[in-house]
This record gives C-alpha cells, sequence and structure tokens, in this order.
C-alpha cells in the first residue's frame, strides 16, 4: 500500500507540471481506471465460488506527448499487490508509422488491447491463453487504410519484475510476434477485416529443487470473473525446446452489428526425444447495438473503436479451450464457456456492464470437473 500511495503521489505530481510545461510544447495528461465489481454465483462446487464484491484493479499514471514523441507510465493496486503496468516510449515516424519501447501488450490477434476496451466482461478463455499480456519489449507498427503490421521482439513477463537483478534478467527467454491485417471500408458504416497472426518463444523461468533450468512454458486461465480467482484450465509443458503459434482473425462489421472471431494453434517442441505439446482453441463474438449510432473502426489499431456515449450494447460470446493433448501425456484441461453482456456506454469515461456466463472445465490431471453459472455486474471508469 505504502508504494501504491508513493506511486499515485508521484502520479499527481507529474500532471500537476502540465501546465508548467505547457509553454514547451509539452502535454501531460492523467490517466487511471477503477473497477467495482459483484457477483452471484450458482454451482455444484458452490464452497469455491462465494458470492460478493470486489473492486479488483486500481490503476493511476500519466502520459506524456511531445511533438512526436509520447510516454506512458501507470501503476495498479489489485488483489493486495502493486506492481507497474504500462512503462513505455514510443515515436511516431508520421502517422502510419511508429516505434515503442518498454512493457505494454504487444500485437497478436483482436483481443491484443487493455481490458477496458474488450466488450465481454471478461476476455474469452482462449484468448486469455494464447493472446500475450504486458511484456518487456520492442515493436514496430505500419498501418494505412487497406493494411496493418507490427512485429515485435520481446523478452518473458517476469523480466520486468527482474530488470535491475542483472543474472537473473540476462537468463530471460525472448519471443517474436507479428499481425497483419487486411481490411476494405467502402462504406463508413460497413467494414470487412481478416488477418493472421504469428509468433515464436524460447522456453521461460522453471525451478526445479531451487535451480532455474530454464525449459518451461506456464500457460494458465481462471474462470471468467474477478471477484473469484480460481483456475480453469493450466499447465507448465517442461523440457521445452521452442514455441510456434499462429491465430487467424476474421472482424466484420456492419451498421450497429459486428462479429468477431479467432482460432488459435500453438506447438511447443520438446526434447529428450518427448511429443511435441499442440493445443488448439477459438472463440466467436456475436455484437449488436440496441441502441446507438453503429461501429466505427479503428485504422490505428486494426480493432473496432468503443462505441459512442449512450450506447447500449448486447454481445453474445462463445469459447472452447484446450490445454489437454494426450499424444503428449498432458493433462492441462479443456474449457466451454457461453457468455450474454449488456454493456451500456454512459460517457467516454463511465461504462456500465451486466453479465451472465456458463463456464464448464474438465479433462485436468490434478482437479475434478467443474461448472459455474456466474451472474456479475461491472461499473468501470476511466480517466
Amino acid at each position: 500500500m505504502r508504494k501504491f500511495i508513493s506511486a499515485a503521489i508521484f502520479a499527481s505530481l507529474l500532471i500537476s507540471g502540465a501546465s508548467a510545461q505547457e509553454t514547451h510544447k509539452f502535454k501531460v495528461s492523467p490517466t487511471g481506471r477503477i473497477l467495482v465489481d459483484g457477483a452471484l454465483f450458482a454451482s455444484p462446487e458452490k464452497e469455491s465460488f462465494p458470492d460478493g464484491m470486489a473492486i479488483p484493479e486500481v490503476r493511476i499514471g500519466g502520459k506524456l506527448t511531445y511533438d512526436s514523441w509520447s510516454a506512458m507510465m501507470d501503476v495498479s493496486y489489485a488483489y493486495n499487490k502493486v506492481g507497474m503496468r504500462n512503462a513505455w516510449i514510443q515515436y511516431d515516424f508520421n502517422p502510419g508509422n511508429s516505434i515503442r519501447v518498454g512493457n505494454f501488450i504487444h500485437q497478436y490477434g483482436l483481443q491484443s488491447n487493455s481490458s477496458s476496451q474488450k466488450c465481454t466482461m471478461e476476455q474469452p478463455i482462449a484468448s486469455a491463453l494464447f493472446t500475450p499480456g504486458l511484456q518487456l519489449g520492442l515493436m514496430y507498427v505500419h498501418y494505412q487504410p487497406s493494411f496493418y503490421a507490427a512485429a515485435s521482439f520481446h523478452v518473458e513477463a517476469t523480466a520486468i519484475k527482474e530488470i535491475v537483478n542483472a543474472p537473473l534478467f540476462n537468463q530471460q527467454g525472448y519471443g517474436l510476434l507479428t499481425r497483419l491485417a487486411w481490411r476494405k471500408n467502402p462504406r463508413r458504416d460497413m467494414v470487412v477485416h481478416a488477418g493472421i497472426s504469428g509468433g515464436f518463444a524460447t522456453p521461460q523461468r522453471r525451478l526445479e529443487d531451487g535451480e532455474d533450468v530454464h525449459d518451461g512454458f506456464l500457460m494458465s486461465a481462471i474462470f471468467p470473473t474477478k471477484v473469484v480467482q480460481r483456475q480453469a484450465v493450466g499447465t507448465t509443458v517442461t523440457h521445452s525446446r521452442n514455441l510456434f503459434k499462429f491465430t487467424p482473425e476474421l472482424l466484420l462489421s456492419y451498421g450497429r452489428m459486428a462479429f468477431e472471431g479467432q482460432y488459435f494453434f500453438q506447438q511447443i517442441n520438446r526434447r529428450d526425444n518427448l511429443n511435441a505439446f499442440i493445443s488448439q482453441s477459438g472463440y466467436a463474438t456475436l455484437r449488436g447495438q440496441i441502441i446507438g449510432k453503429g461501429y466505427t473502426y479503428s485504422t490505428s489499431t486494426a480493432m473496432l473503436a468503443i462505441p459512442a456515449p449512450k450506447t447500449l450494447e448486447c454481445v453474445l460470446n462463445y469459447n472452447y479451450s484446450t490445454l489437454s493433448d494426450p499424444n503428449a501425456g498432458i493433462f492441462g484441461g479443456r474449457a466451454n464457456s457461453m457468455s450474454v453482456t449488456l454493456n451500456y456506454y454512459f460517457n467516454p469515461y463511465i461504462t456500465a456492464r451486466l453479465n451472465y456466463s456458463y463456464t464448464h472445465a474438465w479433462d485436468h490431471i490434478s482437479s475434478s470437473p467443474a461448472t459455474l453459472n456466474a451472474f456479475q455486474a461491472r461499473l468501470m471508469v476511466l480517466f
């Protein structure tokens, strides 16, 4: 908590200096996020899913721009832990080309954005498993009206914790990611978007008898709620040599209707004559505005923009995920989930969500099948 208060004071001082910096063409603006969730659960394993309310995250920071340069830093307080989130510097060569370095979300499919920009209560389990979160690295982005391309290099997620510890930082695994998307927008209210992303990674940190053998890949995802943190699927693939993955994506939008979908394929090659571990997952999302002016498309991010204020949106989602591969002898579990979410966008800063989701997880080597019916509400404040 002391670290969080210190970070908040720092951000306040940074923001307060904005007026003094304006004479030097600086622009400094505050950033932040507050989530307030409530949930009622129905499940045969009710003792694992108690009803309740939570403030799953409070985030505060600032963004600075100066001519072609921009930078952002924020910290979060979530589940009694304080951590750095975004911390990056970006240079824009021109409106369609930029390079970014630091800790941020790299481009890999349609869900490569902040959780505040997603249309479902929680991102699909398939996306949580295979879409990278915040990673320390470098990314180049090029876009034009009909084409989008991003390529990046990153180190494993634990690197941000070890950046001041040279011996451990030097042992970090690394990865390469790319995202390509083609789009056709014959009219303002119609978009056809198709893309594909690919990735490669080396093994990450794994302890064995207290020693880092650096030969594993850890993958896991929780049930789609922030009020209770319980793993739905998860495994660690040991004796790994490298990882290859790809995901095709499709986005269609016409007026007040939109469709988004992805398929994920991932193969982890292993040492010692062990079979490769192969996993496949996917999701489909149908969006419709009950009240609204229709969807718009962001060419700079290759995603749908956040709907306009006073929009009421209904989102249907189906997800299938698996981390079980009998040929590799690994059973990390499978999960089916369906959800219905109502989003109301009061203004650019406040969004309310109502959600029902059904999730069934099974085929995990160390846990019994579990089923969850969740009824949730969220108030999200952004600034």
